[in-house]
């Protein structure tokens, strides 16, 4: 991933600085690389990916795989949060070792192209909750401003603005097939800049290599279950990794030279209060303010930065948003639905003006 725009990086309004604060992490030396922690984080997704595969060919045709799909979507997210952490070349800072780690992990593990992802993931980080340019906000179903309500005028799309506080939740199911699409969508469009060719085969390769198993050891019928499921549920478990780091706050367009990096990424941000299990299960996106500030640092130093950076925006009077867990998905189910109402007043007053 290529590093984020920081043009205007300088001193905020309130006095803080981002070259201060990263001062403050490379003293720490909390941006060093963490080779021995990613060789073990790495040979233990290839265990429990490997255990995934292994139970699936042991249980055979049985209702059990069910469980199994179950297990592999939690292998896939941890496969993919690894290929996330390639992009930002946290792993190892060359382009080409980056490459190689996200091709393996996302093109030949999961099916997701690393090309695609990175060009997204990048415009993500320069435009967070920018209704123009972050496509993480373009591409989703449901709207985060009233405004624009005029880009949802199919009966299907209105519908699901006006129940999306519990729609998006439903939705995100889609999320794992969509992923998949998302890289032949980029190279019919020309957006895949590196090894274009290659990028598409490898998925192409792990998708009729995911079939091909699964029809070599279940039935159809069972085959489709399984295959809905597990899809599902990674998507899923994708959707809830992201959902909480930024929905629900402030989206803003065209103001973008009225906002430095470092403001720019921390009012957008939202942090899950840590612990071990969410550290786990959400890859170190659980710390989105830190992870947003300093996208290259490892996983495992954002803990340790986590009090560090959020003493240093406190004190100089910047916002720090840090919630539970399920606090987090009902600040985006809250905010959603409360564009929903927007949408409907809105709706009422044009109806009212056109009798």
């Amino acid at each position: 991933m290529t590093a984020p725009a920081q043009a205007s990086a300088g001193p905020t309004g309130s006095g803080a600085s981002f070259e201060e604060l990263t001062r403050l992490m490379r003293g720490a030396g909390l941006t060093d690389p963490q080779p021995l922690y990613y060789g073990a984080r790495i040979a233990f997704n290839a265990v429990l990916l490997g255990a995934g595969w292994v139970c699936f060919a042991l249980l055979g045709d049985s209702w059990w795989q069910v469980a199994t799909a179950v297990l592999l979507a939690v292998a896939f997210g941890q496969t993919a949060l690894v290929a996330h952490d390639a992009g930002h070349r946290q792993i190892v800072r060359t382009r080409r070792g980056s490459e190689v780690l996200g091709f393996l992990h996302g093109n030949l593990l999961i099916g997701v192209s690393f090309g695609w992802w990175v060009g997204h993931h990048t415009k993500h980080h320069n435009f967070p909750n920018h209704l123009s340019l972050d496509p993480d906000i373009l591409r989703r179903q449901v709207i985060f401003d009233a405004g624009d309500r005029v880009k949802r005028t199919s009966r299907a799309a209105r519908f699901i603005v006006r129940h999306q506080a519990w729609m998006f939740y439903l939705l995100i199911m889609l999320e794992g097939v969509r992923l998949h699409l998302s890289g032949f969508i980029a190279a019919r469009r020309g957006a895949l800049k590196r090894y274009p060719r290659a990028d598409v085969a490898v998925v192409v390769l792990h998708l009729v290599g995911y079939l091909a198993a699964v029809l070599l050891v279940l039935p159809v019928g069972k085959a489709i279950v399984f295959v809905v499921v597990h899809q599902a549920l990674f998507g899923f478990y994708m959707g809830l990794l992201f959902a909480p780091n930024h929905k629900g706050l402030p989206v803003r367009d065209g103001e973008e030279e009225s906002l430095d990096w470092l403001t720019r990424q921390v009012v957008t941000s939202r942090n899950m209060v840590p612990n071990r299990v969410t550290d786990f299960f959400y890859g170190g996106l659980n710390y989105q303010i830190e992870h947003h500030l300093f996208p290259s640092m490892p996983r495992r130093n954002l803990r340790r930065a986590q009090p560090l950076v959020k003493k240093y925006l406190v004190q100089h009077g910047l916002p720090y948003v840090e919630v539970r867990l399920a606090r987090s998905y009902l600040e985006v189910a809250d905010y959603l639905g409360e564009v929903s109402e927007q949408v409907q007043v809105l709706e009422m007053q044009e109806a009212g003006r056109s009798r």
